[in-house]
């Protein structure tokens, strides 16, 4: 019985209480998303090259 009515209070809540974005605020944060993600992952592989190339420097010193 308890189940029945948290599935019921759950579905007024997303139906009735919740704000859902519109398509359009929907698409722009996806893009702001992509972008991001995009500029993090060439900031990660920036450092990562960096990285390598100054480990490769001291490895090659050392022998």
């Amino acid at each position: 019985m308890k189940l029945k009515i948290y599935i019921e209070e759950v579905y007024k809540e997303l139906v009735q209480k919740v704000s859902w974005p519109s398509w359009s605020e929907l698409q722009s944060s996806a893009i702001v998303v992509m972008i991001a993600s995009t500029i993090i992952a060439l900031v990660i592989f920036v450092m990562d090259m960096g990285f390598k190339n100054l480990m490769d420097f001291i490895y090659d010193m050392l022998h």
